[in-house]
């Protein structure tokens, strides 16, 4: 008897008696990875070598993970984050010339149709929080600005929480916009600084956090995504440096690129300059894009 299809099972060969049954596969695509997969599957068993006990509350696990999942929540994908594998996807499909800037992950609270608003407009529409003023240019890889590049804009506000979790509590597109640049590449807008939060983590996910020692929260973030005719889209944040869990964000979306100044300015003069009765946060980042 071969192995290719009907092959005797062993705990030596269990790897490549299963993927061997996979021969008459139609998608080279998926039988490829259900090869790897396998593999890589069959040895971590080995390895560890679970018991019965074991095995069976790992597969109740993933079956508490998919009775969390509907139409607003995806516990999936918030496993896939925690594990890093989200970013590592995105860092695969995202892999860019020297001084491009980095990608991160999109998160799950961006929203299509918000407002564009000229250069300067004040995104915190209930003027809650710390203002602050985020500016800096959209280049290519050789430092040419680029016109016409749409920056879009979303945050959280300074309790923590984006407009789309406080309904009725916050205006509708609450710190969120989309500007467009000029010929000299810059963009600027008005905010308020933003602060870090957690996760879900009512469910197995956060249960899975909390039995490994991990906390669930997000250091203090922007997000962005920039895009411009001829060039690859970007979609990034860029962080507060001195956040406390900057370097333990529970989805690995830090990079080191992407950390900026969150420099306070004290001098009346430059608050009345930006339109501040008081202190601000001032942010400077530029964005280089990679052409297609």
């Amino acid at each position: 008897m071969t192995k290719t299809g009907s092959g005797y099972f062993t705990e030596e060969n269990s790897a490549e008696v299963v993927a061997a049954r996979n021969e008459g596969a139609r998608d080279p695509r998926l039988k490829f990875a259900m090869e790897v997969i396998i593999r890589k599957l069959h040895e971590a068993v080995k390895e560890i070598e679970p018991t019965q006990e074991e095995w069976f509350e790992a597969i109740m696990f993933l079956t508490r993970t998919g009775h969390m999942c509907d139409d607003w929540r995806q516990e999936f994908i918030l496993l896939s984050d925690v594990l890093g594998v989200s970013m590592l996807v995105d860092a695969v499909n995202s892999r860019r010339p020297t001084g491009a800037s980095e990608n991160t992950v999109l998160g799950p609270f961006h929203l299509d149709g918000a407002p564009e608003y000229e250069m300067g407009h004040n995104i915190c529409l209930d003027q809650k929080g710390e203002d602050m003023v985020v500016r800096g240019r959209i280049t290519d890889t050789d430092g040419s600005p680029i016109e016409g590049a749409k920056v879009d804009v979303w945050q959280a506000n300074d309790e923590g929480f984006y407009d789309v979790q406080q309904k009725g509590h916050q205006p509708d597109f609450n710190l969120r916009g989309v500007f467009t640049t000029g010929a000299d590449g810059t963009y600027w807008f008005r905010a308020v600084k933003p602060k870090f939060y957690p996760i879900p983590d009512d469910g197995p996910v956060g249960k899975l956090l909390g039995a490994l020692g991990r906390h669930p929260f997000r250091p203090a973030h922007l997000h962005f995504i920039v895009t411009a005719e001829g060039y690859d889209p970007l979609t990034t944040h860029i962080f507060d440096p001195d956040d406390p869990h900057i370097d333990s964000d529970a989805v690995f979306g830090v990079k080191e690129s992407l950390l900026a100044d969150f420099d306070l300015v004290e001098d009346p003069a430059r608050s009345a300059e930006v339109g501040f009765p008081g202190p601000y946060w001032d942010v400077n980042f530029d964005f280089a894009l990679a052409r297609t």
